[in-house]
Formats: C-alpha cells, sequence, structure tokens
C-alpha cells in the first residue's frame, strides 16, 4: 500500500536553459534532499512543448508520509527569505534556469507504486502521457479506479498506468494520470484508437490536459537509481562549499 506524499511541480524555464535546470535539480539538489529531507526524486521530465505551455518541466518530488513533508518544510522555511540559508547559492543559480511554476501536493491511489517499486520493476518509456483531469467536487477518487479499470484498454498500445494521483488540499475534484508508453508510435495508436477517445469522453470531465514528455538524464525511471553526488558534472566547483 502506498501511502506517501508527492509534491508535484510544473516549472517555467527561461529560455534554452532546460538541460541546465534539469541537471541542477537532479545531481545538484536531489542528493541533498535525500540526506537531509527523506525526498526522493519521483521524476523530472521535459515537457514536449508542442502538446502544451513551454519551455517547462514536470518534477515530481516523494515523501515519507505527511509528516515527513511537514518536515521538510519546516526545514525549508528557516531562512529569512523563508529558504534554507544551506542552500542560498544553489537558490541563485536556479534563478538564472527558472522564472517560476506552479506546485500541488498529491497523494497517490493505494496501488500506486513508490519510485523505488519502479526501479526494481523496470517500468520505463521512451515517453511519458501525463494527464490532469478536472471533474465535480468528490469525483477525483472515481477517476482513479476508472482509469485502472481500462489498464487493458491502454495496453493494447503498450500504455502502462504507472502513477494514479488526487490532489491534496482541495474538495477532491483533480486526477492525475501517469503512463508510461514503450515507443513514439504506440503514442500515435493510442491517440488515434476510438475507444480510448470514448473513454476519455465518459468521465464526463470539465477539463483534460494530456501532455507528453520525455525522461531528463538522471530520472530515476531511466536509470533505476535515485540522482547522487557522483552526478553532478557542470556546477560541482559551485557547490564544493555546502556543508552537506
Amino acid at each position: 500500500m502506498n501511502d506517501r506524499v508527492y509534491i508535484h511541480e510544473f516549472i517555467d524555464i527561461i529560455g534554452h536553459n532546460r538541460a541546465n535546470y534539469m541537471q541542477h535539480m537532479t545531481a545538484n539538489w536531489s542528493p541533498i534532499g535525500q540526506e537531509e529531507r527523506n525526498q526522493l526524486c519521483y521524476g523530472v521530465w521535459a515537457l514536449i512543448g508542442s502538446t502544451g505551455a513551454w519551455p517547462k518541466t514536470v518534477n515530481m518530488w516523494e515523501h515519507e508520509n505527511w509528516s515527513g513533508l511537514a518536515a521538510s518544510f519546516a526545514h525549508e522555511s528557516v531562512g529569512k527569505g523563508a529558504q534554507d540559508p544551506a542552500l542560498e547559492r544553489w537558490w541563485a543559480k536556479a534563478a538564472n534556469f527558472r522564472s517560476g511554476g506552479y506546485d500541488r501536493i498529491i497523494v497517490p491511489a493505494p496501488w500506486t507504486p513508490t519510485i523505488e517499486e519502479l526501479c526494481v520493476d523496470g517500468v520505463r518509456g521512451d515517453l511519458y502521457a501525463h494527464e490532469l483531469i478536472t471533474v465535480e467536487p468528490n469525483g477525483a477518487r472515481d477517476v482513479l479506479e476508472r482509469a485502472r479499470d481500462v489498464a487493458d484498454l491502454h495496453a493494447r498500445h503498450g500504455w502502462k498506468l504507472f502513477g494514479a494521483f488526487t490532489t491534496a488540499m482541495g474538495n477532491d475534484d483533480e486526477a492525475l494520470l501517469l503512463w508510461s508508453i514503450p515507443t513514439w508510435q504506440q503514442w500515435a495508436d493510442g491517440e488515434a484508437d476510438r475507444a480510448l477517445q470514448q473513454w476519455r469522453g465518459s468521465l464526463d470531465a470539465l477539463a483534460l490536459d494530456r501532455i507528453v514528455m520525455v525522461d531528463s538524464p538522471l530520472n530515476p525511471m531511466r536509470t533505476g537509481r535515485q540522482p547522487q553526488r557522483s552526478d553532478r558534472v557542470d556546477w560541482t566547483d559551485e557547490f564544493d562549499e555546502f556543508d552537506v
């Protein structure tokens, strides 16, 4: 049973800095988060711009439970700018790559695998479909179960439902579905499938926003492990002074 709590982020990238930002988040930040906050990198993906606003990334972070998330927030908010003072130079560097973003706290369906389980099982794809579905209040959990019930329909094209979440701190009106897709052709076949189109229409969603994203180089589902300090390449010298 997965009772962990996740942070989901849409990040606005400045100019041509998407590669720099993804390296900064995975190699330079994630090892610190693992050590100091028991926070795991669930994924950092590049959004394919033709399927949504651009340039953006999607980041997700996994915490053991609500208490673990609270401890992370307490650690973060001690600085004068509500930012961990030990990471002042990290924040300054990040500001060169991103202009802002939008975060939400999400909770998984009990049957959704953790990132460690996904890595052990070798779940990955050439691309991933990210579906954010808005429904009437108290309807989001039903979307997750209905998606699970039609997993075989998606599996005809190789689509695998590896993540199913609802947005917390709201009125249960937003669901997130994550699908791994082995090849681009299988994505195209799934998009063209009339049965899948009809299923999405049956959700009576107030909004359904499906985007496509691909792994960052150090994504755990791509490498089979969490990012490590040894992965630092571009900015190693700039982080030597961190006492972490």
